[in-house]
């Protein structure tokens, strides 16, 4: 499956639409000032949603391009220009961010909106641990920076920051389960009552939203960078692409949903964090006691948040999965959905209904 081309003629002429078509996306850069030459293009990232690319330019200029994965795609979802006004937002907040350089809507450049930010210098983490940090004071460390991190983002005064309007601060539970289960209808390849059980369950026990926040919409540690060597130092945090004003909560219950410890068997979602069941990372217990401190806020029952969680990351991976089925994607992480999501449904249920 061809990713990049340099021209607009070898685009129209693959059967699937490329990533990337080089000698457009040269001129664009050079229009507004973004090094100068010609393009290398290295996909980084986990690549499951919106791609990600490392841009270098012959000059040394080194840049990171996002744009929305192949067609087709659910509606409203894969949004990067939305995800690229936020990001600008919050360059003025204090919360680690990388800027945006450029945004640009016009699909004739690589065939899809896109946006461009400088590249941070750093290490993501997933299933391997840099040697400086390898160390169970390091890892505690890590998980620290990552919960301190999330109390910045949902301590910023996002109408300060001019996102008046990004998200409706209002009905915010209860719009994720409308469009959640709308979007469940447009995704599903299979029927699985799992899915359908924890979908009446969260409903029928749906909480009283608290004060609205900025919310990431996918916070683990996956989605975040920290400097190369010690001490544990958070510089980045990616992937906004579900960012929007709510409750604070969600993301909450979904960075504890999705952060295995010890004696927890690999899915779907515990094999995009699978360092945390090593020596010195705190429990998902701990994890909460440090951010209801830090925060200010009190954490009541999070069982409802985190199924919330786990319900919409079902939803999400058999978006993904009906992408494989329509032969647009070949990531490996896809084909195992088949049976993950199914098994991701009954923990989803366990968490809401017990047992």
């Amino acid at each position: 499956m061809t990713a990049i081309v340099d021209t607009p003629e070898e685009a129209a002429a693959l059967d699937l639409p490329p990533l990337l078509v080089r000698r457009p996306l040269e001129a664009y850069l050079d229009a507004h000032g973004i090094g100068s030459g010609a393009i290398e293009a290295t996909s980084i990232g986990e690549g499951h949603s919106n791609v990600t690319y490392l841009i270098a330019r012959e000059d040394g200029a080194e840049v990171v391009l996002r744009r929305p994965p192949r067609p087709p795609l659910p509606p409203s979802a894969h949004d990067v220009l939305r995800e690229a006004r936020l990001l600008a937002a919050l360059e003025s907040a204090d919360v680690r961010t990388p800027g945006v350089l450029v945004a640009c809507d016009d699909e004739s450049v690589i065939g899809a909106p896109f946006y461009v930010m400088e590249k941070v210098a750093g290490d993501v983490m997933t299933t391997s641990i840099p040697e400086a940090l390898d160390a169970p004071e390091q890892r505690r460390k890590i998980a620290e920076e990552l919960i301190d991190s999330l109390v910045e983002i949902h301590a910023v005064d996002w109408r300060a920051c001019g996102l008046e309007g990004f998200g409706k601060p209002q009905g915010y539970l209860e719009r994720q389960l409308r469009r959640f289960g709308g979007l469940w209808e447009v995704n599903k390849t299979r029927e699985i009552a799992a899915v359908d059980e924890v979908t009446a369950w969260l409903g029928e026990h749906r909480p009283e939203q608290q004060a609205a926040t900025i919310v990431h919409g996918d916070y683990r540690l996956g989605n975040t960078m920290y400097a190369h060597g010690a001490p544990a130092r958070l510089v980045a945090i990616f992937d906004w692409e579900l960012a929007t004003i709510g409750d604070p909560l969600a993301d909450l219950g979904y960075l504890t949903a999705t952060y295995p410890q010890p004696g927890d068997d690999e899915d779907a979602l515990y094999s995009l964090a699978a360092v945390t069941q090593r020596e010195g990372f705190p429990t998902r217990d701990e994890l909460i006691a440090r951010y209801e401190e830090g925060s200010g806020r009190s954490m009541g029952d999070l069982r409802w948040y985190q199924a919330l969680a786990l319900w919409k990351s079902c939803v999400f991976l058999e978006g993904s999965y009906k992408r494989l089925l329509a032969g647009t994607t070949d990531d490996p992480f896809f084909r195992k959905l088949e049976e993950w999501i199914p098994e991701l449904a009954e923990r989803t249920k366990r968490v809401a209904l017990g047992g």
